[in-house]
């Protein structure tokens, strides 16, 4: 439980809201249902075990933060209970309403324990990656794609572990789940195009020799598309991201929309794919973009905008 003042609003409770929800409980000393209310809130943050967070502001000595937060949600008296997510005041209720009720509004926002796990694998999996450790990395994205399978954020980490590590069959099994939503999921479909890329590519086992059929191909015609994308397939199932954007700009340049801009959702699937996920910094800061992304998003909007 935190006591929010003045100076520590924006850090506690506006900065720390956009890492879990926030409930805030707007008080009084003199106010008899606030103290009925306040050992059920603080019942309630133990059981939700880190699900949300209780925070506690006295009307009387933060009446500045109260009167606001009253005039917004047009309420006049107290207890009176704000939750924050994402650094916004999103919902809130008014006296000291059963235990029931409070819990109904809480399961109405807070994740639930599942999505609580899960959230908490993928985060100790990015750090044992960023320590080159992709065993533990595999272990806790594959534990919190079992706990939470509606999380794509963490299937799409899996998947793309296990592909990146050349487990492609591994990673159809963990991917089938989520077939039918990679038509409207960019980041699922993105995994979906390299693992055609890999199809593709299986095709053509020799890839030193396919890659010189395509050559000669564009040699021949520099706007033959279709080798131009297969090569870029070819490269992609390699791994060789940089080049595989180079040759698929190559058909941007020529034909912005070639194929019904097969090239250009190629291209972004490819950026999608190969951005790492944002390291953690202090509140208040923006977290640094990857140069490589940065680069190729000029180039593609210097391309499509020209």
């Amino acid at each position: 439980m935190i006591d929010i003042t003045l100076e520590n609003f924006q850090s506690e409770l506006i900065d720390g809201s956009m890492a879990q929800p926030v409930l805030l409980d707007i008080w009084a000393e003199w106010c008899g249902p606030c103290k009925q209310l306040g050992p059920v809130l603080e019942k309630l943050e133990a059981e939700y075990a880190g699900r949300f967070t209780l925070a506690k502001l006295d009307a009387d000595k933060v009446p500045q933060i109260s009167q606001q937060l009253s005039q917004m949600f047009g309420v006049r008296s107290i207890p009176f209970c704000v939750l924050f997510v994402g650094g916004q005041p999103v919902d809130g209720f008014v006296g000291a309403v059963p235990e029931a009720q409070i819990r109904t509004f809480l399961d109405k926002h807070v994740p639930s324990a599942e999505e609580s796990a899960a959230a908490q694998e993928e985060e100790l999996a990015q750090e044992a990656l960023a320590e080159g450790d992709t065993e533990t990395a595999l272990e806790k994205l594959q534990h919190a794609v079992a706990t939470d399978p509606a999380n794509d954020d963490a299937r799409f980490d899996y998947v793309k572990l296990l592909l990146t590590l050349g487990r492609d069959d591994d990673a159809k099994v963990a991917f089938a789940p989520v077939i039918a939503k990679a038509a409207t999921v960019r980041r699922l479909q993105a995994l979906q195009r390299w693992m055609d890329a890999i199809d593709f590519a299986a095709q053509n086992p020799d890839s030193t020799r396919a890659a010189a059929d395509f050559d000669a191909k564009i040699a021949a015609d520099r706007r033959d598309f279709a080798a131009r994308f297969d090569r870029a397939r070819l490269l992609m199932a390699g791994q060789q991201w940089t080049a595989a954007m180079d040759e698929l700009l190559e058909i941007l340049m020529r034909d912005k929309s070639w194929n019904e801009d097969l090239a250009r959702k190629t291209f972004i699937a490819i950026l999608d794919i190969i951005e790492p996920s944002k390291p953690k910094v202090a509140d208040g800061q923006i977290p640094p973009d990857d140069p490589v992304v940065a680069t190729y998003r000029r180039r593609l909007s210097s391309v499509v905008l020209s």
